[in-house]
């Protein structure tokens, strides 16, 4: 009788990182908390995570990055503060981020890869399949991209990542698959069975127009394909590296997300991202639509 997989209850959230390319914004302030329309951009993750059924979240950081634990962590004196001055719809808001998730951390003491930070989370993810979230992006759509690879994972025992459409030009900007089709009629189309990755190809060498968006539920052997890993350009560990192992040792699935894929990691996609997400907003969206409507430049 085959064991029914783990639950996946467990998620890495990557936020060690400089913020380069934020500069001078992020000399001081953690790329993940700049504001994007009315809340920090790890939030998105951090609450798609919530979606998605996970119960633990584990914050790979580094120095200077206590705010974004802050951030998650109850503040008893300013709910006291808002609750005093009868603001309470402000001390519910605050109340709630991070309300009902366990919340742990582990350092990244150098900047050498996704793959290893991922790895560094080794000890607290432990034997269980766990998802990866990379906080920059930030996935719009009314199902959790995380949420459909847990779904898949513990209907499959397989590690799944969402990939998305990508225009050849761009293909040098991601990590792209060799897949064909799954024939899994639960999914449809839109599963693929992954059969080699390439970081960063050429147009002209890619092996598909399927990029990886940032989002990846795994099992933990993904760990030992880490391990043995060795440092690639730059001398960063990649987890395209691990993951290649993976699909071709017990199987790696590709998920074409239905979710609208907004990269935040530059100011020119963080820009892009503030003004769809703030159009959609059901406060502010009629007046910046009109106001974007009458802006001459």
């Amino acid at each position: 009788m085959t064991e029914k997989p783990k639950r996946v209850r467990k998620a890495v959230l990557p936020v060690a990182g400089l913020g380069t390319r934020f500069l001078p914004a992020t000399k001081a302030i953690p790329k993940e908390m700049l504001n994007l329309v009315d809340r920090p951009l790890i939030q998105y993750a951090v609450e798609e995570c919530i979606a998605s059924g996970i119960e633990h979240l584990i914050f790979v950081t580094a120095r200077h990055k206590g705010s974004i634990e802050d951030h998650f962590d109850f503040a008893p004196e300013l709910e006291h503060f808002l609750e005093s001055r009868g603001k309470e719809a402000e001390r519910d808001l605050v109340h709630g981020i991070g309300s009902g998730i366990r919340i742990s951390s582990t350092r990244q003491s150098e900047a050498l890869g996704l793959g290893h930070a991922v790895l560094c989370a080794r000890d607290l993810v432990g034997d269980e399949p766990f998802a990866v979230l990379l906080g920059d992006v930030v996935m719009d759509g009314e199902v959790p991209a995380t949420r459909r690879l847990v779904e898949i994972y513990e209907a499959t025992g397989k590690g799944a990542i969402d990939v998305e459409v990508v225009p050849r030009e761009k293909l040098h900007l991601y990590g792209v698959i060799d897949a064909s089709p799954a024939k899994q009629a639960n999914w449809g189309d839109r599963l693929l069975q992954i059969k080699d990755l390439v970081e960063k190809p050429s147009a002209d060498k890619a092996p598909s127009n399927w990029a990886v968006t940032g989002r990846y539920v795994l099992p933990s052997e993904i760990f030992g394909f880490l391990e043995k890993t060795k440092p690639g350009a730059g001398g960063e560990i990649q987890i395209t590296d691990a993951l290649r192992a993976l699909a071709q040792g017990t199987g790696l699935w590709a998920y074409v997300g239905e979710c609208k894929t907004h990269d935040a990691g530059d100011k020119l996609g963080y820009l892009k991202a503030t003004v769809t997400l703030a159009l959609k907003d059901p406060k502010l969206g009629n007046d910046f639509r009109a106001y974007l409507k009458d802006l001459k430049l």
